[in-house]
């Protein structure tokens, strides 16, 4: 390896940026000089020269010296934790907790400090260091530093949240499991849709899952806000907003103003004109959707709220603050100027301009609007949630949260001043994505994020969990380490900045904690092993796939049931794979052969998922939910031999004759029941046997992606009305109903809530 400036992986190390990291197949990779210099001047840091490398670490310790207490600490609750504290060298030094109910705690104990003094522009400082008290409650507090330098008062305060030690499963589940479905709601449709899946139809799905079949929850994709004007980008893991969501999946008809409309007329007009065109499309036109419902909405938007309505809707506006008004101002300075901020005159490209002050005073009808809007959606949210929990759901809804955002959307603009720029989020290389993916949207900095308290990151899970027994974090290891990609290059060119993750899980569990509900870490791809114990031990969920559960110590054989994580949420398959018929058949490898995403030859990646199927085939034989199939070398009636156990995998030979699909799909979804997850996932497009995927990781414009329909096996759209007379995904609900209803714990489950051992 070429050796690094010394001071340049100083800095970096200073800034938490990795200088060198282990990649997918565990080869060490350094980062490349060009790079490290790139993200960090994404950090406000410049490295380009000696000279400048030097003088930026000089201006670190004064900005280190500078603050009198850190922005922001974060402890956990019984854990002793300390606290320093900037002041003149040689004054004393108070400090003491005012927590969010109002108490004060004046128990912070003084520890010994040798750290030699600061000069900062001829004045000497010191540092003083404090041990918090270890029973401080859960909850966002202030700390508050006090000291008498030669008269002179010198006073700071500064956040302090206490988050649990553990958040685990809400104690009414006791050791029980649940199962539950994942679908992506837009894919969704019934007779009375607008083109996409809505709130209504999620309702009803979650109702028929429940009270039908059982089902404790219902895991949606992210809900979040879209571009009010076309084109809205199709992925619901690139939004605009993670905060607001996006009205595209309002129905109009279930807002209580619509039953006052003289002109309905006109709404079942532009209803019937969407039906009429999704007839004759394959795929979702979310722009062709949202025009007709937005011009609906707008004849509904002016029917006059009456007293209590104007009440709770005011109430709305009161509880989301500025956040809400800017949002609703970026919605209608981008229909007036598009959906890219940065393309806007200049004074409006920042929320704090007077021009965009101007601007908001001048379009009150229009902000006004988009403000309606959000607070349509929090009450059918609400709907959704209330009527899931009285079906008899235990969690009910599970919202989804994208791990970031589009770099031309509202929240880049609203909170510009945290996002990092001039790099782009993504991920290195991996198994499934061997030339590593560029997501294309802005990382948030660390130290901005301290600088304010965590509130943006507060803001997104609070709007998560609102309406929500659980949210599932998309990527998140996110939050202890991103892939920075310097804007331009490939995304192989990156490397990982970390995160404080003490602080970021920390304060999801909070919020989590507080409206009791559960938390889903999808923890797949290149994972440090250490990651996955820590959201163990916190209470945080894992994620499982099967196809992707493999025993290391057995040459990468399917992983045992009986071997799976119990705090895990586990299912067969994902949307960033086709769905299990297609996966058997090799789907997924001639798609990316066809896209040219493969780094070996097709012929070597249909072998290697021949292996891979044959291998399940086989573990699915050995446990008895498949039967047993002859060998080539073998003759009718007889009985294999023990070295048959390990399956045609170990012996490079294939069954001749082979069970159906659904046979197949069936039997894997009987062997996820046969581990000891707590949460069993059945994918809708399982459930009715649809082959094509969501979404292809590592295209954009390639491959049609987040436009899929819900669709038979033959490839015809299915609506909400088929699936609930479907026998098939009747059968496949009953198959996760009867493995969680009998009553009985998980195996090596604890009661109590907590740990269990061996788990």
């Amino acid at each position: 390896m070429t050796q690094l400036d010394p001071v340049l992986a100083e800095l970096a190390g200073r800034l938490g940026v990795a200088t060198e990291y282990d990649d997918w197949v565990g080869t060490r990779v350094q980062v490349a000089e060009s790079t490290l210099v790139a993200v960090l001047s994404a950090l406000g840091v410049d490295a380009d020269t000696v000279e400048a490398r030097v003088n930026s670490a000089f201006e670190l310790d004064r900005r280190h010296w500078q603050l009198r207490l850190p922005p922001t600490t974060v402890a956990q609750t019984g854990a002793a934790a300390k606290v320093w504290a900037h002041v003149p060298h040689g004054s004393p030094a108070r400090v003491w907790v005012r927590c969010e109910d109002g108490a004060e705690r004046r128990d912070v104990r003084q520890l010994e400090n040798y750290t030699p003094p600061f000069d900062l522009d001829g004045t000497l400082i010191g540092e003083a260091s404090f041990a918090l008290p270890t029973d401080l409650p859960p909850g966002y507090h202030r700390l508050l530093l006090c000291s008498d330098a030669d008269g002179n008062p010198w006073e700071a305060d500064a956040a302090l949240i206490i988050t649990p030690a553990w958040l685990g499963l809400p104690e009414r589940l006791g050791a029980h499991r649940l199962w539950g479905l994942a679908t992506q709601l837009y894919s969704v449709r019934s007779k009375a849709s607008w083109g996409t899946g809505d709130l209504t139809d999620l309702t009803d799905l979650a109702v028929w899952s429940a009270a039908r079949h059982g089902a404790g929850f219902l895991l949606v994709n992210p809900l979040h806000a879209a571009e009010p004007v076309a084109p809205m980008e199709p992925s619901p893991y690139l939004p605009t907003s993670r905060t607001f969501a996006n009205p595209l999946y309002l129905r109009v008809e279930a807002i209580p103003e619509y039953s006052r409309l003289g002109k309905r007329g006109i709404v079942r007009r532009l209803r019937d004109d969407v039906r009429r065109r999704d007839r004759k499309r394959g795929l979702i036109d979310r722009d062709a959707a949202w025009a007709a419902k937005r011009e609906a909405l707008q004849q509904v938007f002016h029917i006059k709220l009456r007293a209590g309505r104007q009440v709770a809707f005011a109430a709305y506006r009161e509880r989301m603050g500025s956040a809400l008004n800017d949002f609703a101002v970026w919605c209608a300075i981008a229909e007036k100027f598009g959906n890219d901020w940065r393309r806007w005159p200049a004074g409006l490209r920042h929320p704090r301009s007077h021009k965009v002050a101007k601007f908001a005073d001048k379009n009150k009808r229009a902000v006004a609007f988009h403000r309606w809007l959000q607070w349509q959606l929090d009450e059918q949210l609400a709907g959704v949630q209330s009527a899931a929990r009285q079906s008899g759901m235990a969690l009910g809804l599970m919202t989804d949260l994208a791990v970031g955002v589009h770099p031309f959307g509202a929240d880049a603009w609203a909170l510009q001043d945290v996002f990092a720029s001039g790099v782009n989020v993504g991920a290195p290389p991996d198994e499934f994505n061997q030339l590593g993916q560029d997501w294309s949207q802005p990382p948030w900095r660390p130290d901005r994020l301290a600088e304010q308290e965590y509130r943006p990151l507060r803001a997104v899970l609070a709007a998560a969990l609102r309406h929500a027994g659980g949210v599932r974090i998309d990527h998140i290891i996110g939050l202890f380490r991103l892939w920075w990609i310097p804007t331009g290059a490939e995304p192989t060119a990156g490397t990982y900045v970390h995160y404080d993750h003490d602080a970021m899980i920390g304060i999801a569990m909070l919020e989590a904690s507080r409206v009791d509900a559960v938390i889903v870490g999808e923890d797949l791809g290149v994972v440090q092993p250490w990651v996955r114990d820590y959201l163990r031990a916190r209470g945080v969920l894992g994620t499982s796939i099967l196809w992707f559960e493999h025993d290391q110590w057995q040459g990468g054989a399917p992983l045992r049931a009986e071997y799976w994580r119990e705090y895990c949420l586990s299912a067969v398959t994902t949307h960033d794979l086709p769905p299990t018929a297609g996966y058997l058949a090799g789907d997924h490898v001639r798609l990316r052969e066809s896209l040219g995403l493969l780094t070996r030859s097709v012929e070597e990646e249909l072998a290697a998922d021949e292996a891979d199927r044959s291998a399940w085939l086989a573990e699915l034989r050995r446990v008895g939910l498949l039967p047993e199939a002859p060998e080539p070398d073998s003759e009718p009636g007889e009985e294999p031999g023990d070295e048959d156990v390990a399956g045609p995998r170990a012996r490079g030979t294939t069954p001749l004759a082979e069970p159906g699909e659904e046979e197949i799909i069936t039997a894997l979804y009987r062997y996820l029941a046969r581990t000891p997850s707590r949460l069993l996932a059945l994918a809708l497009p399982d459930a009715v046997g649809d082959r094509r995927t969501q979404n292809q990781p590592g295209t954009c414009d390639e491959y049609p992606n987040w436009r899929m329909p819900l669709s038979t096996p033959d490839g015809r759209p299915m609506l909400l009305e088929d699936l609930f007379r479907d026998p098939r995904a009747a059968a496949l609900c009953e198959v996760l109903d009867a493995a969680t209803r009998s009553g009985s714990p998980a195996p090596g489950s604890d009661p109590s809530g907590g740990p269990s051992a061996g788990s």
